[in-house]
C-alpha cells in the first residue's frame, strides 16, 4: 500500500472525521482563519474565509 493510499484510508475512516468533526467547532474555526489572516497576504482574506466557512459547514453536517 502507498503512501497515497494510506493517507487516503486515513481521511475516509469513519472514526477519524468524527473526531476531525469535534475540533470544527465556529470558535476553533475563528480561531484558525484570524491567525491564517495575520500570516497570509491581505489579498488572501476573501479565500481564507470561504475555507473557514465551509470547514464549519463540514463539521455541523
Amino acid at each position: 500500500m502507498g503512501l497515497f493510499d494510506k493517507a487516503k484510508e486515513f481521511v475516509t475512516d469513519p472514526d477519524n472525521l468524527a473526531k476531525a468533526k469535534e475540533q470544527l467547532s465556529d470558535e476553533n474555526v475563528d480561531a484558525a482563519t484570524d491567525k491564517l489572516k495575520e500570516l497570509a497576504p491581505d489579498k488572501a482574506d476573501g479565500a481564507i474565509d470561504t475555507l473557514g466557512q465551509k470547514a464549519k459547514d463540514f463539521g455541523k453536517s
